[in-house]
């Protein structure tokens, strides 16, 4: 079977992977697929980073702003949607680009991981939820750590979603989420990938980045935005997006707005970190570095040449 070549932008948040994955897919006649758990939710537009109309350059964006926040949403939803876009964009002679941060998405669609069917236990679901809401994200994450300490591991506390989907798959077919991934794999992948990964080789820069990317955020509107997430009933999972939760104490009357904002760009490099260390242990990914690139045309070229040698290879 021929694998259908697909190009993949990953690395940490504010690192340039939008900007990078757009111009790409212009220059290759590609489409791009999106691949950020919380860019999928509609309304939440800054907090998320969500690219513009003028950031997409004119180039198709798929499975981004499509769902209502008070769906649920697994990665397993994820993968069999991305399948059948990527296999869309294929059958028209374009190039899928997938570009996010979301590591587990990301790895679970190019591997081609197959995640078994569990029947929907509202109740078991329901009980975690409250569960958490008692004792603490953490105190749930432990629980998942003590059959499931691969997983569990991947996960911080603040991905309830997963850690909750976690503890309900193994609770109701008895086979943990990495016992489930590792037999998923032997099927092969239907993806042939070249990765092109964003770092930064002066982390400091990556983190002023983010800083200021989160001061951009505040001007363009965030406080209303994540007033309006946080007032809505039913967005669990909106509400544990980066951006949203560490803006909470200020409208409770808790803490500073200032204090909120280092709080949240201090939350979202922490995030960076955990992206870096997820996308390292993967050696096939070609990175690049922007700090050292000279300027963004520099940065283009480079991903541009390393795309085209990839597509111009046989199968």
């Amino acid at each position: 079977m021929n694998k259908i070549k697909t190009v993949a932008v990953v690395g940490p948040t504010a690192s340039g992977k939008t900007a990078l994955a757009a111009e790409l897919a212009r220059r290759i006649a590609g489409e791009v697929v999106c691949a950020d758990s919380m860019q999928i939710y509609k309304k939440m537009d800054i907090a998320t980073a969500k690219p513009t109309q003028s950031e997409m350059l004119g180039i198709p964006h798929h499975l981004v702003d499509f769902l209502d926040p008070k769906e649920d949403f697994s990665v397993a939803d994820y993968v069999r949607l991305a399948h059948g876009v990527i296999a869309d964009i294929s059958s028209r002679n374009k190039v899928p680009v997938i570009c996010g941060g979301t590591g587990l998405y990301i790895d679970s669609l190019t591997r081609n991981i197959q995640f078994a069917q569990t029947c929907s236990k509202t109740d078991v679901r329901g009980e975690l939820k409250a569960l958490a809401a008692e004792k603490g994200n953490a105190y749930l994450l432990e629980m998942l750590r003590e059959f499931d300490p691969e997983t569990a591991e991947r996960l911080h506390e603040n991905n309830l979603a997963r850690i909750i989907r976690a503890i309900e798959i193994y609770k109701t077919t008895g086979v943990t989420m990495s016992e489930q991934i590792r037999s998923s794999r032997s099927g092969g992948s239907p993806y042939d990938v070249c990765m092109i990964g964003l770092d930064y080789k002066d982390r400091q820069k990556l983190y002023e980045r983010i800083d200021l990317r989160v001061d951009l955020m505040i001007q363009n509107g965030l406080l209303d935005e994540a007033k309006e997430v946080l007032g809505e009933n039913n967005l669990s999972t909106a509400r544990q997006a980066i951006g949203y939760k560490e803006l909470a104490p200020y409208f409770r009357g808790e803490a500073s707005l200032d204090e909120c904002i280092e709080n949240l760009k201090r939350s979202t490099r922490r995030y960076a970190k955990r992206q870096i260390t997820w996308f390292r242990r993967n050696e096939s990914i070609n990175w690049l570095y922007p700090d050292e690139a000279g300027s963004f045309e520099d940065l283009v070229s480079q991903a541009e040449k390393i795309v085209k040698d990839f597509l111009a290879e046989e199968d």
